[in-house]
């Protein structure tokens, strides 16, 4: 799909908070509301907008360590990667799964409550998986910057 810059200036817009109704959005990007409802609509059919949610705060919400988790594999087969890409989807803790060049195979953004939380997670749930050869955790002391926005700016 070939975003024009309105288009890009709308999607920034909806970044931002997608809590604005669309007559305010269509006057902010210079659209007109019918024409502002049916590209949102078609940024959604092509897939650009995946889903609309709500961003929690993980502190408050009671999660006090947010964890990287680097995990190297047994063996590199399908079988192997597939069972194991298939267990951490279905793994609430893990907010991201990322496969990763270099000396481990998998990087997981990870969320507990506790550490007492995280080591059970980790030995349950991680370490005990057949795929699994090691992992190695660094603890998140505090996060400098989070976006959920792309870099629109930078496109086209």
């Amino acid at each position: 799909m070939k975003l024009s810059r309105t288009d890009l200036r709308l999607l920034a817009q909806l970044q931002r908070d997608t809590t604005r109704n669309q007559s305010e959005l269509a006057e902010i990007v210079g659209m007109s509301r019918t024409s502002c409802w049916r590209r949102i609509r078609d940024f959604e059919d092509a897939g650009i907008i995946e889903r609309q949610v709500a961003l929690l705060n993980p502190k408050k919400a009671g999660f006090n360590l947010e964890v990287l988790l680097f995990v190297a594999m047994t063996e590199h087969s399908d079988e192997n990667r597939k069972s194991f890409e298939r267990h951490v989807s279905l793994l609430p803790e893990v907010m991201e799964c990322f496969s990763v060049s270099g000396d481990r195979d998998y990087l997981l953004q990870v969320i507990a409550t506790d550490m007492e939380s995280y080591n059970d997670f980790l030995n349950a749930e991680i370490l005990r998986h057949k795929a699994v050869q090691s992992a190695s955790s660094t603890f998140v002391l505090r996060r400098v910057k989070y976006s959920t926005a792309l870099p629109l700016e930078s496109v086209g």
